[in-house]
């Protein structure tokens, strides 16, 4: 894998956008063979080439504006441009195309497709000032290179020709070339910023595991015949093939790509879980946020998801109101006051422990789970949303578990005490 920087577009290839690129592919952890290789730093190398053409004939110095350009093709019935050669040094210089016949382009994935040269323009390949131009950089390079695949997203497919033809007026065998189809969100159109994360720093940022990312990636437009669907990195390389890919657009759904992260980081070993966690949220790996990890890692989706999760074991949390609400009534201080006065005497916070302590309640009321349960998270974690509840206490420690849910009593009271005077 030679991983080339295109950049003979100044404006667009800033340092900024190529670290972009480089900080995008250490993520994916997609390491390459050779490289990054700078195509503007090779441009002695395509002014040498460019000059090889020139001679040959095979390319021409022409000075026609834009508007000449026009004017040609609207007199020669929308034909492709061919110009009259000049002797202005500055002039931009042009590729001569075949008047007749198609240039073929041998596509992995799509067969033959063809281009046919009568409506194709002698394309320019260099500039006035003397630097090359996208296509033609890109020919010369994959020679120099002894590039034998180029795998790339069908919005290529129309430069291939043009690339083609370079190679053949400076007599370089082509590579094999693959043309990808483009990404579509769920909604069938191209994928862009609606669709959610458009990046793969936005990815990162989300909490994804550069893991479940490439392999969902190697999974649109691609599939095993037995549709394996979650595989390691060294299984992908083994099993992929370009003769499995489709030509139809493939879809990106981040809501399939969370369920498969899902199960990537439910499959993680706890230490490594840890200190992906860590990484994300800006804590060291310490025994207290493994001990919090351990809890939430049947639940969450995302890295990003593990915090809001246990974020109560190491901060006071915010109520949530309204979950307050909802939870907090129907004889709901009662059954906590018991809960608390079990939680004082348990001698063990372990969750087996703790579940035979608040059972009896259940059994005594002839209650369902949540009418205890729930209104014990909402004390101890402000959200009726957590870890298994036992687990939660038992994390959490005897000492604050019985704190929060104190406070959460006298709240109660107090709320009971004002609706009795109104």
């Amino acid at each position: 894998m030679v991983l080339r920087i295109e950049d003979t577009d100044r404006e667009r290839s800033t340092p900024e956008n190529v670290e972009q690129i480089l900080d995008a592919l250490r993520w994916l952890e997609l390491d390459w063979d050779e490289g990054p290789v700078s195509q503007f730093e090779r441009s002695d190398r395509h002014r040498e080439a460019l000059e090889r053409l020139l001679s040959s004939g095979a390319a021409y110095r022409d000075s026609a504006t834009s508007e000449d350009v026009a004017a040609w093709k609207s007199e020669h019935g929308n034909r492709g441009y061919r110009g009259q050669p000049s002797d202005e040094p500055d002039a931009a210089v042009r590729l001569r195309v075949p008047e007749s016949g198609d240039t073929v382009v041998v596509d992995e994935i799509r067969g033959e497709v063809r281009f046919p040269n009568e409506s194709s323009d002698d394309f320019v390949i260099a500039r006035g000032d003397g630097s090359v131009l996208y296509n033609f950089a890109v020919a010369v390079d994959d020679a120099d290179m002894a590039i034998t695949h180029v795998i790339r997203g069908d919005d290529h497919l129309s430069n291939t020709p043009k690339q083609l033809q370079v190679m053949e007026g400076l007599g370089i065998a082509p590579p094999r070339y693959a043309h990808l189809p483009l990404l579509h969100g769920p909604d069938g159109k191209k994928l862009s910023k609606r669709h959610g994360s458009a990046s793969a720093q936005e990815l990162r940022d989300a909490g994804y595991l550069p893991a479940a990312v490439r392999n969902y990636l190697a999974l649109l437009g691609w599939g095993t015949q037995d549709d394996t669907t979650i595989m390691s990195t060294d299984e992908l390389i083994e099993r992929f093939d370009l003769s499995g890919v489709g030509r139809a657009s493939a879809i990106f759904d981040e809501q399939k790509l969370r369920w498969l992260n899902g199960r990537f980081m439910r499959e993680m070993d706890l230490d490594s879980y840890t200190e992906a966690v860590a990484r994300q949220i800006g804590r060291d790996p310490d025994d207290r946020l493994r001990a919090a990890c351990a809890i939430a890692q049947e639940k969450a989706q995302t890295l990003d998801e593990v915090w809001p999760l246990i974020g109560f074991v190491f901060e006071e949390p915010e109520t949530d109101e309204k979950a307050w609400r909802r939870v907090m009534k129907d004889g709901a201080l009662p059954l906590l006051q018991e809960a608390l006065e079990a939680l004082r005497e348990a001698e063990s916070f372990e969750p087996a422990q703790l579940e035979a302590a608040l059972g009896p309640i259940l059994a005594e009321h002839d209650v369902k789970p949540g009418r205890l349960y729930q209104p014990i998270r909402v004390a101890i974690t402000g959200t009726s949303v957590s870890p298994g509840i036992f687990e939660s206490l038992s994390v959490l420690g005897k000492n604050r578990s019985v704190e929060r849910i104190e406070r959460a009593v006298e709240r109660l009271s107090t709320e009971a005490a004002d609706g009795n005077r109104s």
